[in-house]
């Protein structure tokens, strides 16, 4: 062998090593989240962009579904980190004391309702979710169905079998719409709304986004949904009108936490450290009129340029404590139009 190719062999077996040991060197960090598929590759690669020691391995499903998951592996946890759940669910991670308390750093520049009120927070908000009613206008012209204006509007007669919304028991989305009517409506009367609504049900996804999505594909004339996915559907041409109820908008915020017993603690505080900064933030802002950042936000193409004001006063912490009730006796009343879970 030439000195010249025993030197290329050198060369190729030490590049071999190196990327071994640098490959070697990444922490993989489980993270659980329940954001819409679509976002994930662009926070990934905001993130790893600049901590190329760290990879985020996703695990995705629906709010309710990665809750429950969280809940069952409490003795023995599997996430890292929870990136994009629910405030509510976090609210019960809490109580389980399943979280790893932390201040990331940059937590005092945003807005105060967005960070958990301890000392030192357990969780960090992200951006809020808002609910709406994606209408397909194409098919509302078929059955002459009327534009919606309020979610009463949804229990007329009219809307029979036109109607699809998610379960709460899987869905986020669901959650906050059904813990927003007993807020705004009162109990009473919220359940009441909900067994004149059931009336006019087709049937319950296990996804938020999912009614919108049929109501832009045609298959439901009215979609009970979340506002981001509306507008982005109608964005890409879909013959839907976002329609924001007058009686006010449940809402949610997307939240961040670190799960206890990590054995990647410090690669997880990097993490949580990012999803404080304003370039997450501004990430965030592509998809959502709030975000955790104040000054941040910006006007997204087919909302209304008020929609904060039109948020309820939504008391996170009344919903986590009844979480389990409120889910209960919906699974009790409704579930019966809920589709085969896969």
């Amino acid at each position: 062998m030439t000195s010249i190719r025993k030197a290329s062999v050198a060369a190729l077996a030490l590049t071999s090593t190196f990327v071994a040991m640098n490959s070697q060197a990444k922490t993989d960090l489980t993270v659980y989240t329940a954001l819409e598929a679509d976002q994930l590759k662009a926070y990934a690669s905001a993130f790893e962009k600049n901590n190329a020691d760290v990879k985020i391995n996703w695990v995705r499903d629906s709010t309710g579904i990665i809750t429950a998951r969280l809940l069952a592996e409490k003795a023995n946890p599997q996430a890292d980190v929870v990136l994009g759940l629910a405030a509510t669910s976090l609210l019960v991670l809490k109580d389980q004391e399943m979280l790893q308390s932390y201040a990331p750093k940059g937590a005092d520049k945003l807005s105060a309702k967005f960070v958990d009120a301890d000392e030192t927070p357990s969780w960090i908000g992200m951006d809020a979710w808002v609910a709406s009613i994606c209408f397909n206008t194409v098919e509302a012209e078929k059955h002459n169905l009327p534009m919606p204006k309020s979610w009463q509007d949804l229990t007329k007669p009219v809307y029979k079998g036109h109607v699809i919304m998610p379960n709460p028991n899987s869905s986020g989305t669901g959650f906050l719409d059904v813990s927003s009517w007993l807020q705004s409506f009162g109990e009473d009367k919220g359940w009441q709304f909900m067994d004149k609504l059931h009336n006019n049900i087709s049937r319950y996804t296990h996804s938020g986004s999912k009614p919108c999505k049929l109501a832009a594909s045609g298959e439901t004339a009215v979609g009970i949904s979340f506002a981001y996915r509306g507008a982005k559907l109608m964005a890409k041409g879909a013959p839907i009108e976002v329609v924001f109820p007058s009686e006010g908008l449940g809402w949610d915020m997307e939240a961040a936490a670190i799960i206890k017993g990590t054995k990647k603690l410090e690669a997880a505080q990097t993490l949580m450290n990012w999803a404080t900064t304003k370039a997450a933030n501004e990430l965030y802002s592509k998809s959502y009129a709030v975000v955790a950042m104040p000054g941040v936000a910006k006007p997204i193409k087919n909302y209304p340029a008020d929609i904060e004001n039109r948020m309820i006063d939504n008391n996170f912490q009344w919903s986590a404590v009844n979480r389990s009730r409120i889910l209960k006796e919906w699974q009790k009343r409704y579930d019966s139009k809920s589709e085969p879970k896969k």
